[in-house]
């Protein structure tokens, strides 16, 4: 009898293992599992209630990029003519990250709870099959939504399409990146864009604390610092 219940909890943990969030690196677009809106899952909050109330905000074009460690696109070459304008990365992504006041009262939470408070942030990416579609839905979704909200505005509130979820834990910051499409449509028009924003996840080190970071005024994504000022 003892053999077989450590045989039975050796099963579970391998199980536990293989579905751990960072293992879901990328896959051939067969292999993203789209459904409808109302049966993907959404954010998850254990127990933290008060973390619902928190505000994340709509990214701008290059903050994402920044966020996930990108190289800069140079704009003039070495004779210093302006080149060709060129789009920003993943012209059809819209990112959500923690606005200043989230990451300021994760840290307040965290420290008048004497440390059961969590201090952990949420990023949420919205991978859309086309430009247009995204431009679409923009102009509905709000510019800055509390984390409670996102469930039912964001991904219940897009109304037709259906969507593929992964979810990633990198330190004090959980990624979650959504690929949105319409309904009765076959593969994914962006496999190529939400393959390559997966692997960088997947590449990133875990965040330790960006609370100091995100205070400072002219702080405008999580990994991206201002130059420090020169001493004439």
């Amino acid at each position: 009898m003892g053999e077989d219940k450590d045989n039975s909890k050796n099963k579970k943990k391998k199980k536990q293992k293989h579905n751990h969030p960072n293992d879901q690196t990328t896959k051939p677009t067969s292999d993203f599992s789209f459904k409808p809106c109302s049966d993907v899952k959404g954010l998850k909050f254990g127990g933290q209630f008060v973390v619902k109330s928190f505000t994340v905000r709509r990214a701008g074009p290059l903050e994402l990029p920044r966020l996930l460690s990108l190289p800069s696109v140079p704009t003039t070459q070495d004779d210093q003519k302006p080149t060709h304008p060129t789009k920003p990365p993943f012209p059809s992504t819209t990112a959500f990250l923690p606005t200043n006041f989230t990451i300021l009262a994760h840290h307040a939470w965290h420290t008048l709870t004497l440390g059961l408070g969590t201090k952990k942030s949420k990023v949420v990416v919205f991978v859309f099959e086309t430009e247009s579609m995204k431009s679409a839905v923009e102009r509905v979704w709000p510019p800055e939504i509390p984390l409670g909200e996102v469930n039912k505005k964001l991904i219940r509130g897009l109304s037709g399409c259906e969507m593929a979820r992964f979810k990633f834990r990198k330190g004090c910051v959980t990624f979650y990146v959504y690929a949105v499409r319409r309904v009765g449509s076959l593969g994914f028009s962006c496999a190529e864009d939400l393959r390559r924003i997966l692997k960088c996840v997947v590449e990133l080190k875990d965040f330790l604390d960006h609370t100091a970071m995100l205070a400072m005024p002219n702080q405008r994504s999580i990994s991206f610092a201002p130059p420090a000022a020169m001493a004439h």
